[in-house]
């Protein structure tokens, strides 16, 4: 299958090559870059180095002659391409926000008029997979709300308030330079950001409640000088008091027979370069505490697109995306 990755120059567009390189049942046929237009792939991608001889591209919307489009571009770019692409007959995932809230939160969140809202599947597969399958357009989820979700999803119904806290690697902010990722101000370092006003804690709040969850929600990103992973606390403060043993029941039940969700100690380095997310839940009766850890570019963004595009193509779910963790 002839692959299109529109925006292919930064992070996540390098991990879907670098996926996509490898997968039995795809070509990587396009790349697009509007500012590195007939220079290869592999300049602004060296790891790729030997794989390809692919060049940026930066074809208009009806020249992209591909049959599936992974959209990598900025939030509020995608829905000048969705439209136009899936007219033409080809599958779409969307890596932006664009398409993961309803059109009015999404206006309230990202204080921009939305102008080709189409309401598709939240791509969390785990959660969301019946939607996914057969789809022919899928929104992506955000990095922070994959880990996030997938920590209390299990207890999402049982909860009174869920306030999450989350670590994040420099990369989940994207390749351009700025005073917040300078390594100086990174390194030895723990900064907290947005304390209350995340835009990903509406994907949270969506997530919960649409699995019956009636729980406040709340949630605190800091940065940590890491290059890539997220691990995120959850307290998830009960209306009942549960034993360890009921938790733990509860989450080897909701998650039985998911290849990408291991039940282990969470280490970022653990899940580094792969698709898994890994959970480990402690009960204090009232409180329980869960934690989670995701490469917030591959299952919080490049390998969760994989995952989504593999669902809707009717392959099996994992292909192309066996792949043990980095250690150290």
């Amino acid at each position: 299958m002839r692959v299109a990755i529109i925006g292919a120059s930064g992070y996540t567009g390098g991990e879907l090559m670098r996926l996509l390189l490898n997968h039995p049942e795809t070509e990587v046929a396009v790349a697009t870059s509007r500012t590195l237009a007939g220079t290869p792939v592999t300049k602004e991608h060296p790891h790729i180095s030997g794989f390809t001889n692919l060049q940026f591209t930066n074809p208009g919307i009806n020249d992209i002659d591909a049959d599936f489009a992974f959209l990598a571009v900025p939030h509020t770019a995608a829905m000048q391409f969705a439209p136009s692409l899936l007219e033409r007959g080809l599958k779409v995932v969307d890596l932006s926000a664009d398409y993961r809230l309803p059109q009015k939160v999404f206006e309230e969140v990202y204080g921009v008029p939305h102008t080709a809202f189409i309401p598709v599947p939240y791509g969390i597969p785990e959660l969301h997979r019946k939607e996914v399958n057969g789809s022919s357009f899928v929104a992506n989820p955000g990095c922070f709300p994959t880990g996030a979700t997938l920590a209390a999803a299990p207890l999402a119904k049982d909860a009174d308030a869920i306030i999450f806290d989350s670590k994040t690697g420099v990369s989940g902010a994207g390749d351009n330079p700025s005073a917040s990722t300078h390594y100086p101000n990174v390194g030895d370092n723990v900064n907290p950001y947005k304390w209350t006003t995340h835009r990903h804690l509406a994907e949270m709040k969506q997530e919960i409640k649409w699995l019956g969850g009636t729980a406040d929600c709340y949630f605190t990103p800091h940065l940590v000088p890491v290059n890539r992973g997220i691990l995120t606390t959850a307290h998830i403060l009960l209306k009942d008091p549960m034993s360890q043993e009921e938790v733990e029941r509860k989450y080897q039940e909701f998650y039985r027979g998911e290849y990408f969700i291991r039940h282990q100690m969470p280490r970022l380095s653990a899940v580094r370069g792969t698709n898994f997310c890994d959970i480990q839940c402690e009960s204090e009766g009232k409180r329980v505490v869960v934690v989670s850890a995701i490469d917030n570019l591959m299952k919080g963004a490049s390998g969760q697109a994989v995952q989504n595009m593999n669902i809707m193509c009717n392959w099996k779910e994992n292909t192309g995306l066996q792949l043990p963790g980095l250690l150290p």
